[in-house]
């Protein structure tokens, strides 16, 4: 309305976008002019598309089905003057099925391919990279179904009415909250607020979740709430700030751009229908690996080096888990199990995933190849460590350290080790965690081992040791993880560092232990005890989970028969 004689002089770009016109007539309105010079409009002002949100928000699958169709609306500028309206409809047809057919075998991009660090271009490249994951035929390898049980790990753990086409909760997560804002203000006549390099948040419409990132380092954080707060983003959103809070990315010149879509894409790969070994599961130990790192032996002696690699490890330390551990991948021959030879099964998988992404995204490419090739290799080191079948083989290595007094952080080797230390102990402190916190991921390990159980059974297996709902408890489960695992792996982290934080997590751990022990039924047997003769170090063995109070007699058998499930 504002500009009639634009749409007059220019009839026949109405004639090329047919669809556009009709799916977003409001933004010729408010700005016909970028219709008719599209190169400069996408090429050279990627904020123009932060002009225009009524067309993003109103036509999101036309983007969906066919980014590629804004790459091309320059070249349609170079076509001939169309005869017909009709010529003019069907070519554009032609163009948007072109586009989608190119979009599916194509490799991944977004709608905009240029090096920029504009927050605009920044989500559009998101969207096209966790569209393309999404897309049939897309799937990794690596998630195929058993070859003989064909059980599919990427609904062993969902239910009937999740599985098949995403859900709108889903597709919507796919959308920049920066449109959205952006929308509701130019609806409002608001002018956007300048832009800024490192903006991570909009305070309008995550402020609540930018006020829980002020008190990140705090052993009480919330996050359950976290996730909820930044709709089911809380390992992007928060591994990007401690990162940016620490510096790194300037310090290590990481590109805007390709930190994002490593980020994002470590996110998709975990399985959201695994009850416990989901995303939200490495925020909460990328979380707790912060709050190690910040603990004073560490602060004064780790380099940022150091500290990149412990905040990487974290976040992707149980990337693309079945939500099975070891024992049942090597008793129905999955082929993990024969290309990692039944060793450190899910680890290796773990740390080979994170080392495609690293690759794919070319996050390290800027970096010379040796040094690329050495942070590839410490993080296999770091996220190894999380195996817990060899929980004794740490544990007591850490306990002759510190019995000897020989740990020099000033030593890069110590430091590592040290590291490993932060990240086994992240790995397995729900217990050590408030009991509304810990309660709750109490039940999702439980549910995930259950849910193993109940698979088991069904191909006629033999179900793996507190997998058995009829056979376990989650009182019992827990009760015996917290005496055989974690109690003699925080006592000697507490030898180490003891701050106030070691001292608040063996409270918490005992507490917790209390209030299972009073849940228990009625008539049930009393917890065990761990028996004095041997020598150290003491009973508890190296097990995948959470071992049972049942498993008192033979400790050792029964958690190393678990393989890898917590980790």
């Amino acid at each position: 309305m504002k500009s009639p004689l634009s749409l007059m002089k220019s009839p026949l770009s109405l004639m090329k976008y047919p669809l556009f016109l009709m799916k977003s007539p409001l933004s010729l309105m408010k700005s016909p002019l970028s219709l008719m010079n599209p190169p400069l409009s996408l090429m050279k002002s990627p904020l123009s598309l932060m002009k225009y949100p009524l067309f993003l928000m109103k036509s999101p699958l036309s983007l969906m089905k066919s980014p590629l169709s804004l790459m091309k609306l320059p070249l349609s500028m170079k076509s001939p003057i169309l005869p017909k309206k009709q010529h003019g409809l069907a070519v554009t047809n032609r163009r948007l099925k072109a586009g989608r057919s190119a979009w599916l075998i194509s490799p991944r991009r977004g709608a905009i391919s240029y090096e920029s660090s504009d927050q605009t271009a920044l989500y559009i490249r998101m969207l096209g990279d966790v569209r393309v994951r999404s897309q049939v035929g897309f799937e990794p390898e690596r998630r195929a179904s058993h070859p003989y049980l064909r059980i599919d790990f990427r609904t062993l753990h969902s239910r009937a009415e999740t599985v098949g086409p995403l859900s709108g909760r889903r597709v919507h997560r796919l959308f920049s909250f920066q449109r959205h804002l952006h929308a509701t203000r130019l609806l409002h006549g608001a002018t956007p607020r300048p832009y800024s390099p490192l903006h991570i948040l909009d305070e309008d419409y995550l402020g609540q979740a930018k006020c829980m990132l002020e008190k990140v380092g705090s052993w009480n954080f919330d996050i359950f709430l976290f996730d909820r707060l930044t709709n089911g983003n809380s390992l992007v959103t928060l591994t990007f700030h401690l990162l940016n809070q620490y510096g790194l990315i300037e310090l290590f010149q990481l590109d805007m751009v390709k930190l994002r879509r490593f980020l994002v894409m470590v996110q998709e790969d975990y399985h959201s229908q695994n009850p416990y070994h989901n995303a939200v599961h490495a925020a909460d130990v990328t979380q707790a690996m912060y709050c190690y790192l910040r603990e004073p032996k560490l602060a004064k002696s780790l380099t940022s080096y150091d500290i990149l690699l412990g905040l990487l490890a974290a976040a992707t330390h149980d990337l693309d888990h079945p939500g099975v551990n070891q024992p049942f991948l090597i008793k129905t021959n999955h082929y993990l199990a024969v290309l990692y030879r039944n060793t450190s099964v899910l680890e290796n998988h773990h740390w080979r995933s994170v080392v495609g992404l690293l690759r794919e995204t070319g996050l390290f490419s800027h970096l010379p190849a040796e040094d690329g090739l050495n942070m590839e290799s410490q993080l296999g080191s770091l996220i190894l460590a999380t195996d817990i079948s060899r929980q004794n083989e740490y544990l007591s290595k850490f306990r002759t350290h510190l019995d000897h007094d020989d740990l020099c952080l000033g030593n890069g080797a110590h430091r590592h080790f040290i590291l490993q230390m932060a990240l086994k102990c992240a790995d397995i402190c729900n217990p050590c965690r408030p009991w509304e916190l810990s309660k709750q991921w109490s039940e999702k390990v439980t549910q995930e081992f259950f849910q193993q159980g109940e698979v088991e059974k069904k191909h006629n297996l033999e179900v793996s040791p507190l997998c058995d709902s009829q056979a376990n408890t989650m009182g019992d489960i827990q009760i015996g993880f917290m005496t055989y695992v974690v109690e003699p792996l925080f006592a000697e982290w507490a030898r180490f560092s003891d701050t106030r934080l070691s001292q608040t997590m063996l409270g918490h751990l005992g507490l917790n232990k209390a209030s299972w022990n009073g849940l228990r039924p009625v008539g049930s047997l009393d917890e065990p005890e761990p028996d004095p003769d041997p020598p150290p170090p003491p009973a508890p063995g190296p097990g995948s989970s959470r071992p049972s109070a049942t498993a008192a007699e033979e400790p050792t058998t029964r958690t190393l028969a678990q393989g890898s499930q917590e980790v």
